[in-house]
């Protein structure tokens, strides 16, 4: 298990109501079943989080990525879209 600070950016952010948040996760995809878990099944979050880019401590996470087991502390970044980019 990896302790796993969540960054929202933009919409994510407002979506989530939140800055960053913290979970204790043994992937990227438990983290953010954690995270859409502790808003009670909130359909517009899980939306925007369904529409993101995450990037893992700067990098891209691909699909392989969500399931590699975290072993350090990481910070992922929630991406939305964004307009003209």
């Amino acid at each position: 298990m990896a302790r796993v600070t969540i960054r929202y950016w933009a919409g994510a952010r407002e979506a989530a109501g939140v800055d960053v948040e913290t979970f204790e996760a043994a992937t990227v995809e438990d983290a953010i079943a954690l995270a859409e878990h502790g808003r009670g099944g909130d359909a517009e979050f899980a939306r925007v989080l369904g529409l993101c880019s995450f990037l893992l401590d700067g990098r891209r996470v691909g699909p392989a990525d969500r399931t590699r087991p975290l072993t350090d502390d990481v910070e992922l970044e929630a991406l939305p879209p964004f307009a003209g980019g």
